[in-house]
């Protein structure tokens, strides 16, 4: 199964109630800055939510490549129209919201709850960090790609002993100084990794069914960390990815309250969805 088949088996009713009758009642989208302390750069983050019910899918996009009428084109239509509509971010967020809907982050649907403490939000990206790198299944030494550069993902893989090469669109370098690859298919081709980290993010940009197809053909390792697509990654365990940490809006930069990110798979196995 790849990601196109899992959206068509969706616009074709196979997974839950038809998504023509589905309707998106809230379109919104959340942009971000920051810098946190101790930190010599800073970031930014936009991204496209969708409400269906008590469900919200979401899709981060570049900043300010979202057009301003693409929330309008969302608000009051249905799932079905939305899955064929011509933003990549737009069938994103979309087939995210209807398939939360159908299968929350539960026990029930193979989750496995870890709570974030409250704190700043460098706590909480680091504890995040951590939960996430404990889903790899490596011994120190090993060598991970990381496709979407967060430098307390990097900082918590060095802490493991663990080797990283970073790899981001954006380029640049990481908090310490080293230089980031740009071309993450070039690099997973190497072979020069033991593993793949990827954001959900690689859903929006076309860059995830490329990195699935190379670990299920190589039996490597790819674990997602997903905010983009948080309901959608967990129906590829067994299909190339290997371990999921899905955090579905409200985020953790959002509040400094505690939290809670869901992880499937890994070393705490929770089984597919």
């Amino acid at each position: 199964m790849d990601y196109e088949e899992l959206a068509a088996r969706a616009l074709a009713g196979e997974l839950g109630p038809d998504p023509r009758t589905e309707r998106i009642a809230v379109a919104f989208s959340t942009r971000q800055a920051v810098r946190h302390d101790g930190r010599g750069s800073g970031y930014r983050n936009e991204v496209l939510s969708l409400r269906l019910g008590a469900a919200v899918g979401s899709c981060a996009v570049e900043p300010g490549e979202l057009p301003d009428g693409a929330i309008d084109d969302c608000v009051g239509a249905g799932i079905a129209d939305l899955l064929q509509h011509p933003l990549l971010a737009v069938r994103v967020a979309a087939l995210d919201a209807y398939l939360m809907h159908l299968t929350p982050h539960t026990p029930e649907h193979g989750a496995r709850t870890v709570r974030l403490p409250a704190g700043s939000s460098l706590a909480k990206s680091q504890a995040r960090a951590r939960t996430v790198v404990e889903l790899l299944d490596l011994p120190a030494g090993a060598t991970v790609l990381v496709v979407g550069v967060v430098n307390s993902l990097l900082e918590a893989l060095r802490s493991r002993g663990l080797r990283y090469v970073p790899c981001d669109l954006k380029g640049g370098t990481t908090e310490w100084g080293e230089p980031v690859a740009t071309d993450a298919l070039a690099e997973v081709e190497s072979g020069r990794c033991d593993a793949v980290l990827a954001s959900g993010m690689t859903l929006g940009n076309g860059t995830f069914e490329p990195l699935r197809r190379h670990a299920l053909t190589h039996e490597r390792q790819l674990v997602m960390f997903a905010q983009t697509g948080s309901a959608i990654l967990p129906r590829f365990l067994g299909h190339g990815v290997s371990a999921v940490c899905a955090e579905p809006y409200p985020f953790f930069w959002l509040d400094g309250g505690p939290g809670a990110i869901h992880c499937y798979g890994g070393a705490h196995e929770g089984g597919a969805r």
